[in-house]
């Protein structure tokens, strides 16, 4: 039974994919299994022939100074990030840890982290799950973003120096050149220092407030903001309100940049809304 392998272009995400019937889509070296249900393959890199000895190797192998724990929580982490494992998708702990190869120990170690940082939620009786947040928790969530970054943009235009400013420049340059932006088909959303909304709140000197979104809430934030908020003409906008940001913390007006982040994030919030209210249509007429 062949396999062959997909690159999404969008994201730069290698999946594998079983090429006979029932379809399933093995994630990122892999982790899970699942139905082929709405994955649009970009790109077929190649045709292999034997999962394991394909993956499991690639699976054991860590980055350099990172351990397995480690390797298998970014894995994970990623894909549910991105989508390749759905929202409310049950976490199989033996079967992770035979793929992996590892003990439950670690495995278990890796999953409570990511409860930690709310993308997986455990439920007696049921087990680890891929949470999945309802319409009001999601507004929740969002209310709490909004509140948070424009306070983040205030204390960044009291504290921000000149290579801090000139560096978020540099970032929202690079987003402009991406292909994808230029296409009009996603706004560049990767991690850390190229991620613009992270930058700002590194920026801000506060570190409480840096680990509650840096960390606690960051990744949550993320999954919602690559999944379900990209439309044919919200990149465009969000990069010159991303300028618009910067240039009002770079004057030191933080009352001006913390209402434009609130701006910013409730545009951002509508669109998510109206797509996770689509979705919930047309499962519900399913």
């Amino acid at each position: 039974m062949g396999f062959c392998k997909c690159f999404d272009q969008q994201f730069g995400y290698i999946s594998l994919v079983e090429l006979a019937a029932p379809v399933r889509l093995i994630v990122d070296n892999p982790i899970a299994f699942f139905l082929l249900s709405g994955y649009k393959i970009i790109k077929i890199v190649e045709i292999v022939d034997n999962m394991q000895d394909t993956l499991v190797p690639q699976a054991l192998s860590t980055s350099q100074g990172m351990t397995l724990t480690e390797h298998v929580f970014k894995q994970i982490q990623s894909a549910i990030v991105l989508g390749h494992i759905p929202a409310g998708s049950k976490i199989s702990e033996p079967e992770l840890a035979r793929i992996y190869g590892i003990s439950r120990g670690p495995l278990r170690e890796a999953i409570h982290r990511l409860e930690g940082q709310k993308l997986v939620e455990r439920t007696a009786h049921v087990g680890a799950r891929v949470v999945s947040l309802s319409l009001q928790q999601f507004q929740e969530l969002y209310q709490i973003r909004a509140s948070l970054e424009g306070l983040a943009c205030k204390l960044a235009a009291q504290h921000i120096d000149k290579k801090q400013i000139l560096a978020l420049r540099d970032v929202l340059r690079m987003h402009a050149e991406d292909e994808n932006f230029k296409a009009g088909k996603g706004y560049y959303l990767q991690e850390g220092q190229d991620d613009f909304h992270y930058c700002i709140i590194k920026s801000s000197g506060n570190k409480t407030l840096e680990k509650m979104l840096c960390d606690e809430l960051y990744h949550l934030i993320r999954m919602y903001r690559i999944q379900f908020s990209n439309t044919p003409d919200r990149p465009s906008k969000a990069w010159d309100e991303h300028i618009r940001i910067l240039d009002a913390i770079a004057e030191g007006d933080g009352e001006l940049a913390e209402m434009l982040m609130h701006r910013h994030i409730n545009a951002s919030y509508k669109i998510v809304e109206q797509t996770l209210l689509q979705n919930q249509g047309e499962q519900q007429h399913g």
